[in-house]
Parts: structure tokens; C-alpha cells; sequence
């Protein structure tokens, strides 16, 4: 995709710019909706290209059927806001101003402070001929979505990111083309227009490079550079309030880092230095420094890993089917919520993403099994008793008996290639 065009933050004909501060009722949503009379917009000035008996913006609106024929558009909006996510394609297909809705910050804003906001996963994975392609899950119906296709500038690309802002919006950004090396491009795709969009380019080109998001910025360092094969000390963040990037404070030491996580507010980074040594640092965005770290929590960190609630947690198997569980009182990685049901160590079968999905952990593997585990229900539960806490959502009917298994693990060692590079959750 050589041009991808990035959509305005506010429709400026659609009147939908105030809601997310003050709107919490649907109650006078009627102002806010595409078309209708009232508007808190500013004047917006007219073409300057003069025409005959054009009807005022108010004829306009009065003769615009409303959004559900017999009901005011408030009363419209309030079903609207509780059709299941699933169907709002079809919703954006009805008619233009539905789409304006839909497209628009007032809807999904209504949603989120009801409590009827939804979370799909969504993960990108490589094939066997080394392309990249990406699928939606929906977790209540427990079903794979289709989705754009990804920008052509990703489909083959190597160590690119990925990352949530605005829990709707998923960026993809630098990595290595095949041919054209480093990258500096970013990409976002979001949820609620179903449409892939351009932002900034990042500062530097690099690939293989961590990433993470505090405070709804998306922070970005270490890696590598094009045709050069050492690595970086450079960061920088990407502020989407005020869409650009910015350098941040250098790495202590130059890094490719393979792990990272964000615990009490820091930036955890594990990988490797020059000289192919592991090394571990801690960013505070605060202070915006970087310092070495070496205690138990980091040197027992393994991949996947994420916190949730404030606790840390990674995983103990090849399958995923065990979680650790950081104990910071002893720093260390002494407690553990195991499901008993472990699948065997194939490429197939390997949990590739540790993410948070409704107040839960979600287990992916390359086969695209899904699994959920309740950790809020896990004080006091670990060990031999914690297998009611997992639950699989999808990939029931893949394994279905133990000779399935092992010709599972068989193909998975010799012939199986495809897996999953990045998982993430987006809400709308």
C-alpha cells in the first residue's frame, strides 16, 4: 500500500468532538449525531464555489430520515450502542450516516462508560512461505473474523513491532523489508473503521527492537539498523495526542532485546549486547533514565510474559499450559498455576503471546488454541488444584485424542513452519 491516508480525529460535518470529556448519558445525544440540527462545531465556512438554491444546513438536516424510522435519534443511538460488536459491519453498510456513527469517537466512547464495550484478539502470524497474515478472534462467539489485509510493506517484513493506543488502535512499525532493508514507516489499523491508516515515521530505522506502551505512549528502543549488524542504545516515544516522536534518553548499553515487560509502572528489557552477552535494563519514564538490573525478577523472566492487576506472570512450559507467578516479597518466581493438561513441546503446540483479555490471562499457540486462565481466583489455589481455572476457547476440536497429539508434535518438529509474531487485544 504506497499511500495510506490517515483519517482526521474529529469529523468536522459529524458534531461528535465533546462527548468522550463530559457525554457519560445518552440523554441529549441527539446534538452529537451526523446531520441533525444541533451542533456545537464552530461555523464551518461554505464552498467558495457558489451554487444555485442550495438548501441550507438546516433544510439538510430536516429532511435527513432519522437513524431508526419512528424513534428520535437518541432513543436510536441507545440500540445501537448494544448490537454485538460481530455485526458492526454490517451496521457501517446501512447507510452513510451510520457509518459517520460508527466510524466516529461518540459511539465507541458510549459504549466503553456502559460497560458494553467488547475485546477481540487479534494476532499476526507468518506462514510456511514466510508472509504475513492476521486474523481476528471473538472471544463470546468464539469466532475467527476476516479482516483488510495487512499493507504490502508488512507482508514480508522481519522484527517489526506491534502495539495497542486508545485500546482500539494497533500500530505495526519498523522492521526489516526484505529488499529494502530497515524501516522507519508505522502503520495502525483501527477497530472501529475496519481500515489501516498512516502515522509518523518513526526517528531511527531498526528492526528487532522492544516496545511498549505506558500512559498510552508507545515507546520504542535498542534493535538493530539496516545493513549494519551491531546493535543500538537509541529510543524514542510516539505521543498520539500530539502525533509525533521524540527522542528519549539513550540505553545504558546497546541492545537486541527478546524480552520486555511493563511491572509497577517500568520498563523491563532483557536481550543481547554487542558482544552476544545477556543483558537486562529498566527504564522509568518519569525520570526518563535507564539503569542495569539483575534481581530475581528479571533473571528468572522468561517469554511470554505480562502483568496484570499488578501481579507478574510468564510461562513455566513449552506449551503453556503452566503459568509462574512473581513473588516480590521473596524476589522470586516460587508460585505457579498449572492446568495439568500438558500437550507436548511441538513448534505446532508452542504458546506463542501471554495477554491480558477480560480481566483474564490468554494463552495463544501456534496452532491458534486459545486458552483463558481466572488468575483473580488464584490466591491460595496453586499447584495440583488449579486446573479449573483454565478454560479453552478455541481449538477445541483440533486435539482430540492422544494419537492426535503425537502426529501433532511429529509434524510439528519436522515440517511445521508458520507461528504467530505478535498478538494483541483492541476494544470496541
Amino acid at each position: 500500500m504506497d499511500r495510506v491516508l490517515q483519517p482526521p480525529l474529529v469529523d468536522r460535518t459529524a458534531c461528535l468532538c465533546r462527548v468522550d470529556a463530559g457525554l457519560k448519558t445518552v440523554a441529549g445525544a441527539k446534538r452529537y449525531v451526523p446531520g441533525t440540527k444541533l451542533c456545537l462545531q464552530p461555523y464551518v465556512k461554505p464552498s467558495i464555489h457558489p451554487t444555485r438554491n442550495k438548501p441550507s444546513r438546516g433544510d439538510r438536516s430536516r429532511n435527513q430520515s432519522p437513524l431508526l424510522p419512528g424513534l428520535p435519534d437518541d432513543l436510536a443511538i441507545a440500540c445501537l450502542i448494544r448490537v454485538p460488536r460481530a455485526e458492526h459491519c454490517k451496521l457501517r453498510l446501512v447507510c452513510k450516516r451510520w457509518y459517520r456513527l460508527l466510524a466516529g469517537n461518540f459511539f465507541y466512547s458510549l459504549r466503553k462508560s456502559l460497560g458494553v464495550a467488547e475485546e477481540w484478539i487479534y494476532i499476526i502470524k507468518r506462514d510456511r512461505e514466510g508472509k504475513i497474515l492476521w486474523h481476528a478472534f471473538d472471544p463470546i462467539y468464539q469466532l475467527w473474523k476476516t479482516l483488510p489485509p495487512v499493507p504490502k510493506e508488512y507482508s514480508e517484513a522481519l522484527g517489526f513491532g506491534s502495539a495497542v493506543l486508545s485500546s482500539c488502535h494497533l500500530y505495526l512499525f519498523g522492521g526489516k523489508d526484505p529488499v529494502k532493508g530497515s524501516m522507519r514507516r508505522v502503520i495502525f489499523y483501527s477497530a472501529r473503521t475496519n481500515k489501516w491508516h498512516r502515522a509518523p515515521d518513526m526517528l531511527r530505522r531498526r528492526h528487532f527492537f522492544g516496545s511498549c506502551v505506558i500512559n498510552n505512549c508507545l515507546y520504542v528502543a535498542g534493535g538493530e539498523n539496516e545493513g549494519v549488524h551491531h546493535s543500538l542504545r537509541s529510543a524514542e516515544v510516539y505521543d498520539p495526542n500530539k502525533n509525533r516522536w521524540s527522542f528519549i534518553a539513550d540505553m545504558s548499553t546497546a541492545m537486541v532485546p527478546f524480552i520486555g515487560v511493563v511491572y509497577e509502572g517500568k520498563w523491563f528489557l532483557k536481550g543481547l549486547g554487542s558482544h552476544r552477552q545477556v543483558l537486562s535494563q529498566v527504564y522509568h519514564a518519569e525520570t526518563d533514565s535507564w539503569y542495569p538490573v539483575y534481581d530475581g525478577m528479571v533473571t528468572g523472566l522468561r517469554n511470554p510474559s505480562a502483568s496484570l492487576n499488578g501481579n507478574l506472570y510468564a510461562l513455566n512450559c513449552k506449551d503453556g499450559c503452566k503459568l509462574r507467578v512473581y513473588d516480590e516479597a521473596s524476589d522470586s518466581w516460587s508460585k505457579h498455576i498449572d492446568s495439568k493438561m500438558h500437550l507436548g513441546n511441538s513448534r505446532s503446540l508452542e504458546a506463542a503471546a501471554l495477554v491480558p483479555l477480560n480481566g483474564k490471562l490468554c494463552v495463544i499457540r501456534n496452532n491458534m488454541c486459545v486458552s483463558l486462565v481466572d488468575v483473580s481466583k488464584s490466591d491460595g489455589v496453586e499447584g495440583p488444584t488449579a486446573e479449573h481455572l483454565w478454560e479453552t476457547i478455541a481449538g477445541k476440536g483440533q486435539f482430540k485424542n492422544l494419537v492426535t497429539n503425537i502426529w501433532s508434535s511429529l509434524a510439528g518438529r519436522n515440517r511445521l513452519k508458520s507461528h504467530i509474531v505478535h498478538s494483541q487485544v483492541l476494544q470496541a
